[in-house]
């Protein structure tokens, strides 16, 4: 049986795990959003980054990547994912049907936030998401590379997402 993750934000272009087939996929009732306050990978306690989470809500959906992982490699995987992912509890594992563009639902893994952790930030307006994202750095490095590397990859699949478009070039002539 075939392991799938379900990939919108660094998993796009960093998923970390071997992967045999991508597929554009719709993940319906969860949102994109940066209303995550970053601690580890991008941005410190000090100094909160921001990063994406899928935020729950009934009529909103999320298109994405659908990571096959190769097969052999699905152990491994999932250790892997829950060290990056759940190093801090924001982000809840579950196992959720995706729509492939393909026709075909599948059930993936998929990392969403936890609305009730303290590390959930959800609404906070995009000039504010700018401002932060443009002076955090973390582990990872800094938060608009975060930012630049999830919206080009976003781009170079085809899937449009304006609010990050709109805080790539907001953060960009912020940090010019």
């Amino acid at each position: 049986m075939t392991m799938w993750v379900f990939g919108y934000g660094s998993l796009l272009w960093n998923p970390g795990f071997p992967v045999a087939r991508r597929e554009q996929a719709t993940l319906h009732g969860y949102a994109r959003s940066f209303c995550m306050r970053s601690i580890h990978h991008r941005g410190t306690e000090e100094n909160p980054g921001l990063v994406l989470a899928l935020d729950e809500h009934p009529d909103a959906h999320c298109k994405g990547l659908a990571l096959a992982v190769e097969p052999g490699h699905e152990d491994r995987t999932l250790e892997e994912l829950r060290e990056r992912e759940l190093i801090s509890s924001a982000y809840v594992e579950k196992m959720l049907d995706v729509h492939l563009d393909s026709g075909q639902t599948v059930t993936a893994v998929t990392y969403v936030i936890d609305p009730d952790h303290v590390q959930y930030c959800g609404g906070l307006p995009l000039e504010e998401q700018a401002q932060i994202i443009a002076r955090a750095v973390g582990g990872r490095g800094p938060n608009p590379e975060y930012l630049y590397n999830t919206a080009e990859h976003l781009s170079e699949i085809g899937l449009h997402d304006s609010d990050l478009e709109w805080l790539a070039q907001r953060v960009r002539s912020l940090t010019a």
